[in-house]
């Protein structure tokens, strides 16, 4: 039983991290916006990459926006 715990728990722990590619695209004003990952979407902010005190490996930026604390 405690292995099928810790087997649920880093499979969700893996999941909740996961990145996500996005495809470039074009935006209504006709700007091209590069392809590019971004963090897995949930209810909080402060695991994105441009969230002030963490960092993007794929750009090397450390993030800028205030955590929605």
């Amino acid at each position: 039983m405690k292995k099928i715990l810790t087997l649920v728990a880093l499979f969700g722990l893996n999941c909740a991290f996961a990145d996500t590619y996005v495809n470039g695209y074009f935006k209504k004003d006709g700007t091209y916006v590069q392809p590019h990952y971004k963090s897995s979407r949930d209810s909080t902010t402060i695991n994105n990459y441009s969230t002030k005190g963490n960092y993007n490996p794929y750009t090397g930026k450390q993030g800028t926006k205030k955590p929605n604390w």
